[in-house]
């Protein structure tokens, strides 16, 4: 897709420090990285979005972020890692080529949760299962 930086990077128009891939997925080092060895997976194949991506696809993505935690954890041995994927403006994409991060993690490391943990109300709960569940 003209225009998309991450699919610039899969085909070797833009320059990018690769640390793995396979004839599905890409995935390198984050030029705005959260923490030392954070990374990108994206499919070879550009799609917008967690609605866009296949089934197959998204499993392909997956098998590659689950290889680039193992090379992280052997090479970096972080205390944690996150596993972040983003879909909408609302969400935080800024780049609309599908991708997951994957963030080595230090106790003691400046990131903070994304939202603020508090607990539902039971009524909240149910309602939201009922719209759920109804289908």
């Amino acid at each position: 897709m003209s225009g998309c930086a991450f699919c610039g990077i899969v085909a070797g128009r833009l320059a990018s420090y690769r640390v793995a891939e396979d004839e599905h997925a890409v995935a390198f080092l984050d030029i705005a990285p959260a923490g030392t060895g954070h990374t990108l997976v994206v499919p070879r194949a550009h799609v917008r979005d967690i609605w866009d991506i296949s089934e197959a696809a998204h499993a392909q993505v997956a098998r590659m972020v689950h290889e680039v935690a193992a090379l992280l954890n052997d090479v970096l041995a972080p205390d944690g890692l996150n596993v972040v994927h983003s879909s909408g403006e609302a969400a935080w994409q800024e780049v609309f080529h599908f991708h997951v991060h994957v963030v080595p993690r230090w106790r003691g490391d400046d990131l903070r949760l994304m939202w603020d943990p508090a607990p539902a109300s039971a009524e909240d709960l149910a309602r939201t299962w009922e719209r759920l569940t109804a289908r």
